[in-house]
């Protein structure tokens, strides 16, 4: 847990690889995931370094990969995925994986070109069959007794008028039939046309040939299959009669263009029936090949889809690899590779161990070297998680990266952020519905993280199931001291109070009051969280809880605040930044404590020392002075109004020790604004006047008394501010305006941020409020029905009130509560320490380079 509070200490090193076991070693890194390389080839083209062919090949071969599983889904197989990961295979088992999966591929294609062209052929005997048969239809309609053309002639030179009618179908068509001598028989073609082309089909035969066209058409009832995509699509059997060649040039270009499939029709009958007959035994025929290639394709893709996960995994390990490789530096004997990485001091054994094992595998006699090296770039920030931490310090990162070293403020928000979130969330019925939910996630990550799902906002909820956990049951135990479940109250303990009325006088009278003083209130405060007796008084009952919960706020909120400033205490001093903690923190906790801290001391003194009991009036409930107004007069150094027996002061001494307090807080303003600075400055005057130093002493050793050793600290060492304290570049006039904004930013901060606290009152008040209101106006009316209406009225009161229960005060309120407690944890706690301007470690790691890679791929 200690890189939880502080990240790793990390080191930049240097690695020598021969080139023989560069390949294993970078194999063994990325399974352990702790190492981030860096580039030392940033100005070189991508299609210029030594591996870019090696990477090309893996494309290439992830390329067909993609193509199988595009083929594979296609058919609704399922792919085995056992969840192991393979090792990286070696070098010399790119050639065999690149031909299984030419082999596959050159098969699976030419299987597909196979079935692609006995489909069509397939599609043409089926769409002649239907011509065959609907055209035969058209034929049989003619007038009895008189041959087919010369039926046709007379219908074409006679009905002009009827087949004028725009009732034409869209069709396509072509056909090559042999010109009758006799002028007066007509041609015609028939064919297949897309259904819903008809109707512009016809017009433009209309048009073109001038209503000298004889067309009638059929629907085909069944789809058929598209062979090039296997979308089903609807067509419609026509069949056109004209006269004479140049129309039947119109009538052909015309279905040419809308990309009609025209069949022969011979004119006979007995010819008709003769190519029905062949077009039937070849229909069956094709039947059979079509059954035969699929089952061989769906074998092949079966065969494949057993190891393509396991193919994809090694593939892109072998990608990631050679990308890696191509980070690294030649030497000028070609024989070895020199990379820069950043290294987590605890794992260096590690990592060592890795790099032996890897020089073992490749069989390389010459050992790897890796060596610390000094820099003066920041390292990156690495945090240790787990999968319950994790979730939390994602909620700390998307503010941003803690610098390297900072403290981090995720094991503190683990109870925070659930507790602040439970103040405005407390009921315990709906906390109990929350725990019960992240509950089940917790206890079914495995078979729901296997899953794998692609829904968005349902990931979401999953990576947060512990925050959920913890939210719920947070919130269970603040409805429990709030007495509070599902707008209803628990009577555990019973109430201190009693009613001493009579009867009458009770069920005559709305409002009644009872005396703390007398015999209604027994003294004695109920055990844990408010009395039941609260949920009984809707006349008060907002105004002594909104008291109650606007001052815990207050607390809850200073107290976290100054948590917050303490917190940076820790970062001034690992960084040994002495100048911070004289010139910031101390004014800044002298300032927080002397105006906020004392105003919540108050409050406590005031819910000690008065009460209703008391035997002194001076002390009694209506002397009790207001919070705020005192601290409003103790800013103003206004003197409060005294009148009568009440004394506007809570103890004695209290006029002169506000006074002190204010004065000294105010003293802190121009602390912080010029303390700072001035010392800077007088560090600087300081060290310009220093005599030179001699380059040797008297004995001839170099002496580097002179010199800024914390310049030349490890990266993983907290440096020694010099005189400048981190501000050696900048100018006096912008050191005294940054100092200036962080002043301002500060004191006007602690009276913004504490009155933001007041957002746990404010939703906290909601959330009971529209918890009433969904009882009293939803399930309160199907608790008043009598009889057995009453209980189906129950019935479906109950489902709509838990509907609305769920959907708005657990869904709509949890994450209106989530988002204001994000703010008061990034805004009014992260400000007085965190700066966040760290980049994240990002090791080379096969698990998250495989994760990516399959997300992107579901994308």
């Amino acid at each position: 847990m200690g890189s939880l509070f502080r990240s790793e200490e990390m080191s930049l090193c240097q690695l020598f690889l021969q080139s023989e076991a560069a390949y294993a070693c970078v194999s063994e890194l990325g399974e352990l995931g702790l190492v981030q390389f860096r580039d030392l080839n940033p100005d070189v083209n991508a299609f210029q370094r030594k591996f870019v062919n090696e990477v090309r090949r893996c494309d290439e071969m992830e390329r067909k990969l993609r193509y199988l599983e595009k083929e594979i889904k296609k058919d609704g197989i399922p792919m085995l995925d056992t969840g192991e990961s393979p090792e990286a295979p070696q070098p010399r088992e790119m050639i065999d994986l690149e031909a299984t999966f030419e082999k596959l591929e050159n098969e699976l294609r030419e299987v597909n070109q196979n079935a692609e062209a006995l489909k069509r052929n397939y599609l043409e005997l089926t769409e002649l069959k239907h011509i065959l048969r609907k055209t035969q239809v058209f034929f049989d309609e003619q007038e009895g007794g008189m041959h087919t053309t010369e039926s046709m002639t007379r219908a074409l030179i006679t009905d002009e008028s009827r087949t004028g009618k725009a009732m034409g179908p869209v069709q396509l068509g072509f056909l090559e039939k042999s010109q009758d001598t006799e002028e007066y028989l007509p041609c015609f073609v028939a064919g297949v046309i897309l259904r819903e082309r008809l109707p512009a089909f016809e017009r433009m035969l209309w048009r073109a040939c001038r209503g000298n066209v004889f067309l009638r058409q059929a629907m085909i009832e069944d789809p058929l299959e598209d062979p090039s995509n296997g979308d089903k699509v609807y067509k419609s059997v026509f069949i056109i009669f004209f006269q004479g060649d140049q129309l039947k040039t119109r009538v052909k270009k015309i279905c040419e263009g809308f990309r009609a499939t025209l069949y022969p029709c011979p004119e006979a009958p007995t010819d008709r029936r003769e190519m029905a007959m062949g077009v039937m035994t070849r229909i069956e025929d094709l039947h059979t090949v079509l059954g035969q290639t699929q089952d061989h394709r769906h074998r092949v893709l079966v065969a494949a889809a057993k190891n393509l996960k396991n193919w994809f995994v090694k593939v892109r390990k072998i990608k990631a690899i050679y990308h890696t490789l191509n980070l690294f530096n030649l030497d000028v004997t070609q024989k070895c590779l020199i990379a820069e990485c950043w290294v987590p001091l605890l794992d260096f054994e590690t990592i060592q161990i890795a790099l032996r094992r890897g020089t073992e595998r490749s069989g390389s006699s010459v050992p790897p070297i890796l060596n610390r090296m000094e820099t003066f770039e920041d390292p990156p920030t690495y945090n240790r998680t787990n999968k319950f931490t994790n979730a939390f310090q994602a909620l700390i990162n998307a503010y941003g990266v803690a610098s390297y070293r900072e403290m981090n403020p995720a094991p503190y928000t683990i109870i925070t952020f659930p507790f602040l979130f439970a103040v405005m969330f407390g009921d315990l019925g709906h906390g109990l519905i929350m725990a019960l939910f992240g509950l089940w996630m917790v206890l079914k990550e495995k078979p729901l993280a296997a899953k794998k799902s692609d829904n968005e906002i349902w990931n979401i909820f999953f990576g947060g199931r512990y925050i959920i956990f913890l939210m719920g049951v947070f919130s269970m135990y603040t409805g429990f001291v709030y007495n509070d479940i599902f707008s209803k109250s628990l009577n555990l303990f019973g109430s201190a109070w009693s009613i001493n009325y009579n009867t009458s006088t009770v069920m005559s009278n709305k409002a009644l009051q009872l005396d703390p003083k007398g015999l209604d209130y027994a003294q004695t405060p109920y055990p844990i969280g408010l009395d039941p007796v609260w949920q009984v008084a809707p006349l008060n009952k907002i105004i002594f809880q909104n008291a109650y919960k606007m001052k815990i706020s207050i607390i809850f909120g200073v107290i976290h605040m100054l948590f917050g400033v303490f917190v940076g205490l820790f970062n001034h001093r690992y960084f040994k930044n002495k100048m911070a903690i004289y010139c910031e923190f101390i004014p800044q906790v002298i300032f927080l404590v002397f105006l906020f801290f004392y105003m919540t001391l108050l409050m406590f003194i005031k819910w000690v020392k008065y009460s209703a009991s008391s035997e002194t009036v001076e002390f009694s409930a209506g002397c009790a002075p207001s919070i705020l107004i005192t601290f409003i007069n103790m800013v103003l150094f206004k003197a409060p109004e005294e009148g009568g027996d009440c004394s506007p002061y809570m103890f004695a001494g209290q006029a002169g020790l506000q006074k002190f307090l204010v004065v000294v807080a105010l003293l802190c303003v121009p602390w912080m604004l010029l303390a700072k600075p001035i010392l800077i400055m007088r560090g600087r005057k300081e060290a310009a006047h220093q005599p030179i130093v001699p380059y040797s002493n008297e004995n001839g050793d170099a002496d580097g008394a002179g010199l800024n050793h914390s310049a030349t600290a490890p990266a993983g060492q907290p440096q020694q501010q010099g005189a400048g304290h981190g501000h050696d570049n900048e100018e006096m006039s912008e050191i005294f305006i940054h100092q200036g904004i962080h002043t301002i930013e500060y004191v006007l901060g602690s009276v913004s941020h504490t009155a933001s606290y007041l957002r746990l009152w404010a939703l906290s008040l909601a959330h009971a409020q529209l918890a009433e209101v969904l009882w009293n106006m939803v399930l309160q009316n199907g608790l008043k029905q009598d009889g057995w209406i009453g209980g189906v009225a129950l019935w479906a009161v109950f489902a709509f009130w838990a509907v609305l229960t769920v959907g708005i005060l657990v869904l709509m309120e949890g994450l209106s509560a989530f988002l204001h407690t994000l703010r008061l944890h990034w805004v009014e706690f992260q400000s007085k320490f965190y700066a966040g301007l760290g980049y994240a470690f990002q090791p080379f790691s096969f698990e998250v380079i495989l994760e990516t890679s399959s997300s992107s791929t579901e994308d």
